[in-house]
């Protein structure tokens, strides 16, 4: 009687895992025709094939508690869970299944290729045992719980302002009912082979019916977003869906045709700039014994521009590979220190300013000079040396992000810089520094037009002195600090004239002050020609 049995069993095993393959054929088949009708662009709406998916993953049968399909853009995953379930956490790298031991009766129909799977970007999720607490109270029969992940985001509404991590949207669902407010978030884990430093990054679930012109639209609610590490994001959400990261920077992406443009003004401004701030060092230095404490402050500024110009130059060349990683490290230290000096002397000559035009009579203050570059070259270093010590990464390749527009698409080129990484060093100690000197020079130009004014009143001649006055002070003020103001108007309609207004008038900075040192030593000259005549006919006299 048994040898009668076992034949019929063995037959039923077979039928059972015919019907297991074929249902599992047809959910794959069905994963192959959305990559292709997502390739070609074919009409049919995303929506109708995600849930044509998601019903076919639920409705699947297959031996031993898991499934794992997979195609190029496309991986669907299927586990039978029970109301005693206590945890689920899957992993990219290995599918890890804890701790209900989830191992498959049955080989997957298609396995994953661990080398693939190595060479992306890693993501997890972690579902808590809370997850099937209220189906269990309506359903005491087996649960299925689906996930579903997309390396592309072809199938979802693209945001014009931000990219996905990753491209990456990953999903999940529970049969018998949608999970929502659950008092233990789900876990989404999604890592960059790169620091996320400089980017805005937001948690975010696909939301149906919430666009007029699309199927759904990103939102943000009910996922609360972490970063354990520069390079690491963590969405816990309260509820199940698809869900992904929005990443955006800072400032709005620059054209990519704008580049060879802005890189050419820069380099030819900045040239110009070096031989015109050594030009006027050189004559300095040729007529050192002449010189006053004004004058001593502006060669001061001169080398911190010429050092700014030069390690700006050099800076995008050693940004590329071939290059150590500490020499760029080095360079954007300096650059940073370079533009701090050149803030702090700017600053420095509108206190110069205040001391000349309020101080008339007690202008003298002991080694004045010597205190002054304590201050112009001292604290920059302090505050860049202190940083080095802290946390050294805060310097190396800054990647600038670019678009390419193509017809009716837009990607993204990626150009470096040895630079600030750091977000915070550069919100506090490059725009806020700049920030503060500018304020700083315009409170000085203001005041200073203001006592000018009154003096021009007193003028029995008031086109003679005090105009002259009247100009020297607004060129004075606008070469130091005014033009620097700029980098604060980048944004919406601003972008644009601002990058070519920036890079035009802080290229030509150096030689800006070159003709600016030029017109007070002729003035001086022109002076000091005319008292030796009064001085002469004095004498003739």
């Amino acid at each position: 009687m048994n040898c009668c049995w076992a034949p019929f069993l063995y037959l039923c095993l077979l039928v059972s895992q015919s019907r297991t393959a074929e249902a599992s054929q047809e959910t794959l088949h069905w994963m192959e025709k959305m990559e292709v009708a997502a390739k070609s662009r074919i009409s049919t709406s995303s929506a109708e094939l995600i849930h044509g998916l998601e019903l076919r993953l639920l409705n699947a049968s297959f031996g031993g508690h898991n499934l794992t399909l997979q195609t190029q853009i496309i991986q669907a995953l299927a586990f039978k869970l029970n109301c005693n379930f206590s945890g689920l956490s899957l992993s990219s790298a290995a599918l890890e299944k804890v701790p209900q031991g989830l191992s498959p009766a049955f080989p997957p129909v298609r396995a994953l290729d661990s080398a693939l799977i190595a060479a992306r970007p890693q993501h997890a999720m972690q579902f808590p045992a809370e997850l099937t607490r209220n189906a269990c109270r309506t359903h005491s029969r087996d649960l299925r719980l689906i996930c579903i992940y997309f390396s592309s985001t072809r199938f979802f509404q693209k945001d014009i302002n931000s990219s996905l991590l990753n491209n990456y949207v990953l999903g999940a669902q529970l049969s018998h009912g949608y999970v929502s407010n659950l008092s233990e978030p789900v876990n989404i884990s999604f890592w960059h082979n790169q620091s996320l430093e400089g980017y805005t990054v937001t948690c975010v679930f696909w939301k149906e019916r919430a666009s007029k012109h699309h199927w759904g639209a990103w939102s943000p609610e009910g996922c609360h977003t972490e970063q354990p590490t520069p390079s690491q994001v963590l969405c816990r959400c309260n509820h199940l869906t698809y869900f992904a990261v929005l990443m955006q920077l800072s400032q709005a992406p620059v054209p990519a045709e704008l580049l060879a443009p802005l890189t050419y003004i820069s380099l030819v401004g900045c040239s110009i700039s070096i031989v015109a701030s050594l030009l006027t060092v050189l004559l300095h230095l040729q007529a050192r014994k002449q010189s006053d404490s004004v004058t001593r402050i502006h060669m001061n500024l001169h080398a911190s521009v010429l050092l700014l110009n030069i390690t700006f130059l050099l800076s995008p060349v050693l940004a590329t590979p071939p290059v150590p990683g500490a020499a760029c490290v080095v360079l954007a230290a300096t650059l940073h220190y370079a533009l701090l000096s050149c803030l702090t002397w700017m600053a420095i000559e509108g206190f110069n300013l205040y001391l000349l035009l309020g101080r008339v009579y007690n202008v003298y203050i002991r080694r004045y000079v010597l205190k002054l570059c304590a201050v112009g070259w001292g604290v920059p270093a302090f505050l860049v040396l202190f940083l080095l010590a802290v946390k050294s990464s805060v310097y190396g390749p800054y990647k600038i992000q670019l678009s390419d527009s193509h017809g009716n698409s837009t990607g993204f080129k990626i150009t470096s810089i040895c630079w600030v990484q750091s977000s915070w060093v550069h919100s506090v100690l490059v725009m806020g520094y700049g920030g503060l000197t500018s304020l700083f020079n315009l409170v000085v130009l203001a005041w200073a037009l203001r006592v000018l004014n009154k003096l021009r009143a007193q003028e029995k001649a008031p086109g003679t002195r005090a105009c002259r006055d009247t100009v020297t002070v607004l060129g004075l003020t606008v070469l130091l600090g005014t033009t620097w103001a700029l980098a604060f108007f980048s944004f919406s309609v601003f972008l644009l004239p601002q990058l070519f207004l920036f890079t035009i008038f802080n290229s030509l900075y150096g030689f800006f002050l070159f003709l600016w040192f030029c017109s007070q030593r002729c003035r001086s000259e022109a002076e000091a020609e005319a008292e030796m005549e009064v001085f002469t006919s004095q004498m003739v006299q």
